[in-house]
């Protein structure tokens, strides 16, 4: 099964939205070059897909940009929440690992879960570490390696 990457986003600062950017430098054992939540531990990596997006979406928020929920890597294809934890992933020259499967919001909530008592990161959001780094950019197709 084949998906494909439609963002990629960072953001220097933990706790507020990332803003897509062109390409993302994956470092094995450490996360995306650049980013706050990168570092020596089990969330190096968030990805979250874009249909999880769209459910949001649907609720009226229409505006929604890529990243809005912290996400390093938006996707597209692939029920990335469904795949198990030790689930191995290519994300073009990358391979990536699933450590966690959602996450709750930080104090009370993020400010889209403020706004309509909805998140869709406690859920669908996905967390990995970097087992090989390179670099990742929309269009680059993921798929999965091997499921745990």
């Amino acid at each position: 099964m084949t998906g494909r990457v439609v963002s990629v986003n960072v953001s220097d600062v933990k706790g507020v939205p990332k803003h897509e950017v062109e390409a993302i430098h994956l470092v094995e054992g450490h996360g995306v070059q650049g980013d706050a939540h990168a570092g020596a531990w089990h969330r190096q990596v968030s990805l979250l897909a874009e249909e999880s997006i769209d459910r949001m979406r649907a609720l009226g928020l229409n505006g929604l940009a890529r990243g809005a929920f912290g996400e390093n890597i938006n996707t597209f294809g692939l029920d990335l929440c469904a795949l198990p934890v030790g689930t191995r992933l290519r994300a073009g020259e990358t391979v990536l690992e699933i450590t966690q499967i959602g996450k709750e919001c930080h104090n009370g909530g993020c400010a889209i879960r403020q706004a309509t008592g909805k998140c869709v990161m406690p859920t669908d959001g996905v967390f990995a570490v970097v087992i090989m780094g390179g670099i990742l950019r929309a269009g680059d197709e993921i798929e999965i390696l091997r499921e745990r």
